[in-house]
């Protein structure tokens, strides 16, 4: 059986951890019993079980990137009005 990562397991919902918990535990025994037939069915119902949770996944590195798109802007502008500001102080210095 193929466990998940533990950020996905992270973001499986109460009630889908459960029942990845359970598959993964059929899975197993099925292994023991060298059921590898049936392993196969079960390891594709956990990778549909967990698509939701990859998705999740996939959304917090997307919010992720466009927070930190945001603070880089924020940044760069600040940088912009210090340096214009120092520019200002610089000619007020001249006159």
């Amino acid at each position: 059986m193929r466990h998940c990562s533990v950020q996905v397991r992270g973001l499986l919902t109460r009630d889908e951890l459960e029942r990845y918990n359970a598959l993964i535990e059929v899975g197993h025994y099925l292994e023991t019993e060298k059921r590898y037939d049936h392993v196969a069915v079960v390891q594709k119902e956990i990778d549909i079980l967990i698509l939701p949770a990859i998705e999740r996944l996939k959304e917090k590195s997307r919010q992720r990137d466009r927070d930190t798109e945001a603070y880089l802007a924020r940044k760069a502008q600040m940088e912009a009005e210090l340096a214009a500001a120092l520019r200002d102080d610089d000619e007020d210095d001249e006159d």
